[in-house]
């Protein structure tokens, strides 16, 4: 192998003029998980003190799977918990599969609650901090087209006394996160606590949460809540549905809507609209979901069918099982200017060295380039949703190299799609020293037969013994609609 001696050990200045490698993403897909008894699927979450103090917002006492307590329920006291109004509600449709998470969120997981398997996620007063993976989870189920609907509860109602309330909690998730925190849903939850109000309806005939299959919405509850900030500036689709007595527009919204890449998120002011009166003996409950001045079951009711993407209505759809597909970029940190968020490499492949220059920004992927046998590899996983029709992968690669032979590939970057037990299921393409150019050159594949998965992305670069060659990524996506 003849050629330059220059490793990426002794790169610096010199090479700062070299060309750049691109580092192909290795899709790892996980198993398309099997059919659901009923095509909407809704995890509740019970892993974050939901029932600290006089709370008990779950939809059963059995966990993970309501049926164990009865799988045939008619009324609401058949399952035990002040959300089992809105559980048995669902359930009688006959069109919705329920479950309880009680254990860390994780997305792309092999677990039976992993958010992978569901198409919304609902947040019921969280009490105690989502962690660093389960914030990067939960936004990834978003963005790939999974419906998020959170609910608040006044400033200070921490039922737990760990120092957090579920507004604190909730706006931590919207603002410190790995995949997106520059206000990806464009509202605020507001720091109030507001002791009464019946907040009304905006007048919208169309919107599918406001007049659903559920019924009419008209107004909803206060009873020691809170409202939201909406900041349309930084999310177009940011929507208030209802509003605290004498507030509009973008403040003292009560129940608002957006949307995060594909998927579709809902927020409500206060808990004690989803409380059915009803639940574990010893907590102080008050009946909400029937409060004659409100109609909060169709609100909770319309609003699960739209993050479900049942109504087929608006944008969104499930995490990778939804009915329709808004056009969206679905990798995370995709120009790499966040660093390591979202993406798993080998030691020192993210980078803002001055060895290697990145196409837009200071950072990139820098596979190999050490001179010596080494396997570097570049990789996240991603969900493409099922309604999509046309999914495209595209990213920018550079190759500099020290190899001077025009004949034989010595040094090779893969660029593969893999399922969950990391067999290869499709190898896109096999890049290497004989790709050498002074810039860099955009790359792009067709990943619609992947539709209704969750892959990983996976580049995988490859350097023989002597002679290094570079493989440098810059500037990734993959489109959907």
């Amino acid at each position: 192998m003849l050629g330059l001696t220059l490793s990426r050990h002794r790169l610096g200045a010199v090479l700062a003029g070299l060309g750049l490698v691109a580092a192909g993403v290795v899709v790892q897909a996980t198993a398309t998980p099997a059919a659901a008894a009923t095509p909407h699927r809704i995890l509740f979450d019970n892993a974050h003190a939901e029932t600290a103090g006089n709370a008990d917002w779950i939809i059963s006492t059995s966990q993970p799977d309501p049926l164990g307590q009865d799988s045939s329920p008619s009324a609401e006291t058949d399952w035990t918990g002040a959300l089992s109004s809105w559980g048995v509600a669902l359930q009688k449709t006959g069109g919705y599969s329920l479950k309880t998470s009680t254990s860390a969120l994780t997305y792309g997981g092999s677990s039976a609650t992993d958010l992978s398997n569901f198409d919304t996620l609902v947040l019921p007063e969280p009490n105690t901090l989502f962690t660093t993976a389960e914030k990067t989870a939960i936004m990834t189920f978003v963005k790939n087209g999974g419906g998020l609907f959170m609910i608040s509860d006044h400033t200070g109602a921490d039922r737990n006394n760990d120092g957090e309330d579920a507004v604190e909690i909730l706006n931590d998730l919207m603002t410190n996160n790995s995949v997106d925190s520059t206000d990806p849903f464009g509202f605020s939850i507001d720091s109030l606590s507001i002791s009464s109000d019946y907040p009304s309806a905006i007048s919208d005939s169309s919107n599918p949460v406001l007049h659903g299959s559920f019924g009419t919405v008209t107004k909803s509850l206060i009873a020691s809540g809170t409202t939201a900030t909406l900041k349309p500036a930084d999310n177009a689709n940011v929507k208030g549905l209802l509003y605290r007595t004498g507030y509009s527009g973008n403040t003292g919204a009560f129940f608002a809507t957006s949307t995060f890449g594909s998927g579709r998120v809902a927020f409500w002011g206060d808990s004690s609209p989803i409380d059915d009166g009803t639940g574990q003996s010893g907590n102080t409950l008050y009946d909400g979901w029937n409060d004659s001045g409100a109609t909060n079951a169709a609100l909770a009711l319309n609003a699960t069918e739209w993050l479900s993407g049942a109504s087929g209505s608006g944008d969104g759809g499930g995490g990778g099982g939804g009915s329709t597909c808004t056009s969206a970029q679905l990798l995370g940190n995709s120009g790499f200017e966040s660093g390591s968020s979202t993406w798993t490499a080998s030691s020192g492949v993210l980078t803002n060295s001055s060895g290697e220059s990145a196409r837009t920004g200071s950072w990139f992927a820098w596979l190999d380039g050490y001179g010596s046998a080494r396997t570097d590899t570049l990789s996240q996983s991603v969900t493409v949703p099922s309604a999509c029709t046309a999914a495209t992968l595209s990213f920018y690669l550079h190759v500099d190299t020290a190899e001077t032979t025009t004949s034989t590939a010595y040094d090779t970057l893969k660029v593969q799609v893999l399922n969950s037990s990391g067999t290869v299921l499709s190898t896109l393409a096999t890049y290497s020293n004989l790709n050498a150019a002074s810039a860099y050159t955009q790359r792009s594949f067709n990943l619609a037969g992947y539709a209704g998965q969750t892959v990983t992305l996976k580049f995988t670069g490859t350097e023989g013994s002597t002679l290094q060659t570079s493989f440098v990524v810059d500037d990734t996506a993959l489109n959907v609609s």
